[in-house]
């Protein structure tokens, strides 16, 4: 009888034993499977990183021991979950840029709407995790038959409160931050590969709230409003009809084309191309630039934001999205000015209504009217797998033709043809590298995308040369788009580890265009922002965009280009906002201001 009850003894802490052992093994097991597929390796960890990342996962996997009683399935299920998020981080990284950041969670139907036109592949990573959880669920199976783990009332109780602990733990960020993990707003992807992804996954939720800027008060942003000097065109400019020299003092039509993932490679003078992509427009008189953006591969609306409301980026949250997290009331832009003046607003994109929430966004910035891609009044052609732009254009020319007599428009398109992948096999690029031709295929269809955009816009040219009434047409890339990171730096002239601030900034440089059917004259700016195209537009056009205008006016004079990822000053120095220097003041002042416009009586 002894020796039976020593065996049920020493079967029984055998399996607490186990218990405890997986236990504590599946957050670090968990963790380091979760890296490897995102591209780490085990000892490339500190321990103290480690145990940060293992806590995060502890606080979902203990949780769920309690719930199922099971600890090893519980387990085998957190390890493929870990998989799964270190792969889609993988993913996105490779499509935009950054990793998958705590508001992103709000897009996932922006997201969801363009993931076909994207082609994913396996990594050998991803294949041997794949083998090891293969290996394991086996081991599992044939443990099972043997006498599966299970957790009796008192151990769901005591994982119960472990998983607790690592909830109280990590809920706070200045926990992960003492064990030396923490995001890096300039460079997520840096921080998920060395801190651990649901580490700094956490630690940016402290960037979900915008801090109040030091120095601000109601009073303070008024007084800078009101110091701004005022400059720019009058109103109602004296424009020139180029049909029949007429004159007249009425204010343009303004059509903006924000066009998807437009970029000018060859600008850097560093490729040699079967044809030159943007010949025509490079050819069209007005004024002709670059304009710098705040983000890379991704994040349309955070540019849209930009011009309308001349906010940046630079003074919110990185990687949010200000559609989704901010315009929740009416929000003065682009579109509340010119609704003064008597324009009807109109905002056109040929996608999904509900991306980037833009149907909830759109009227709280003053536009009239939201068309989306299954409003088009014309036949809406694709072009690898999205509504080309041919078809836009030709859309806006349909709302101009059907105007209600007298009415004056503004019309803001983003456009969708050359959003990518650019992997689509039935859509052959036409242009190719001369020096290495078929090497980037990614590349070179998305140049093929932006010839076709270039004869595009001469049919819309084409015809708004005809219009008796004056017409204002801009056009601008929202960012640059993710291609071969080999035909980046070769387009660049130089590796991306090798940049200086300048040339870092130069994944940020996207062309912008405005031209008149009418005679006018302005100076073509060396250096801009998005966030100050837009009311420079309305400068150009004649429209006075009030004290928020004449701000941004002023404040450009010395920092002609601000983004989120550095600026520019007056003699076209770049710089980062990691730097201490004299212009840090003015800087301040302008996120005073925005603060103001954005939060100040909300």
């Amino acid at each position: 009888m002894d020796e039976e009850r020593q065996k049920v003894w020493s079967e029984n802490v055998r399996r607490r034993a186990a218990a405890v052992l997986v236990l504590a093994a599946v957050p670090f097991a968990a963790f380091y499977m979760m890296q490897f597929v995102f591209g780490g390796m085990p000892w490339q960890y500190s321990p103290a990183v480690a145990v940060g990342n293992a806590l995060c996962i502890g606080a979902i996997y203990y949780p769920l021991c309690a719930l199922t009683g099971r600890p090893v399935l519980s387990g085998l299920s957190v390890l493929a979950l870990a998989g799964i998020w270190g792969a889609a981080n993988y993913y996105i990284v490779q499509f935009r840029g950054n990793p998958i950041l705590p508001w992103d969670l709000t897009a996932l139907g922006t997201a969801a709407a363009v993931s076909g036109s994207y082609h994913f592949s396996l990594t050998w990573r991803m294949i041997f995790a794949v083998a090891v959880m293969g290996i394991l669920i086996a081991l599992a199976v044939r443990r099972k038959k043997r006498g599966g783990l299970r957790l009796r009332a008192a151990g769901r109780g005591a994982v119960l409160a472990c998983g607790a602990l690592c909830m109280g733990i990590v809920l706070g960020t200045s926990s992960l931050k003492n064990l030396g993990i923490s995001a890096d707003v300039w460079d997520q992807a840096k921080a998920y590969r060395e801190n651990g992804i649901l580490g700094a996954f956490l630690c940016n939720l402290e960037f979900l709230d915008v801090d109040i800027p030091e120095g601000y008060s109601a009073g303070r942003a008024e007084e800078l409003l009101t110091q701004a000097s005022a400059s720019g065109g009058e109103e109602g400019e004296i424009w020139v009809s180029r049909t029949t020299g007429s004159v007249s003092q009425k204010t343009p039509h303004i059509i903006a084309i924000m066009n998807e993932s437009w970029a000018d490679f060859e600008e850097f003078g560093n490729l040699s191309l079967s044809a030159e992509v943007m010949e025509y427009i490079h050819s069209l008189d007005g004024i002709q630039g670059y304009a710098y953006t705040s983000v890379f591969g991704a994040g349309t609306s955070a540019s849209e934001f930009e011009f309308l409301t001349g906010n940046t980026m630079a003074f919110l949250p990185p990687g949010s999205i200000p559609y989704q997290q901010y315009i929740l009331q009416p929000t003065a832009s682009m579109a509340s000015v010119l609704k003064e003046y008597g324009y009807t607003c109109l905002a056109f994109h040929p996608g999904e209504r509900s991306s980037w929430q833009r149907d909830q966004a759109y009227p709280l910035l003053g536009f009239d009217q939201f068309k989306c891609g299954e409003d088009m009044d014309v036949v809406a052609e694709e072009s690898h797998g999205y509504i080309n732009d041919q078809s836009d254009f030709n859309q806006l020319i349909w709302e101009f033709e059907n105007r209600e007599p007298g009415e004056k428009l503004f019309i803001f398109n983003v456009t969708i043809q050359s959003h990518g992948s650019y992997t689509d096999p039935d859509y052959p690029a036409q242009v190719q590298l001369t020096d290495e031709p078929g090497k980037y295929p990614m590349a070179e269809q998305y140049l093929t995308l932006v010839q076709e955009t270039d004869q595009a816009f001469q049919t819309l040219i084409q015809y708004f040369e005809q219009q008796e009434e004056p017409v204002m047409i801009v056009m601008f890339g929202d960012h640059q788009p993710s291609l071969e990171q080999e035909f980046l730096d070769k387009a660049y002239g130089v590796a991306q580890e090798d940049m200086t601030m300048e040339e870092y900034m130069g994944k940020f440089r996207v062309p912008y265009l405005i031209w008149t059917n009418y005679e006018w004259e302005a100076e073509t700016p060396e250096l801009m922002s998005l966030n100050f195209l837009g009311e420079y537009v309305l400068e150009c056009a004649g429209i006075d965009s009030g004290e928020y205008g004449d701000f941004l006016r002023e404040f450009r004079q010395e920092i002609p280009a601000l983004t989120f990822s550095g600026y520019f000053d007056a003699e076209g120095n770049a710089h980062s906002h990691l730097e201490t220097n004299a212009f840090a003041e003015k800087i301040e002042e302008y996120q005073i201001v925005q603060y103001q416009e954005m939060f100040g009586t909300k």
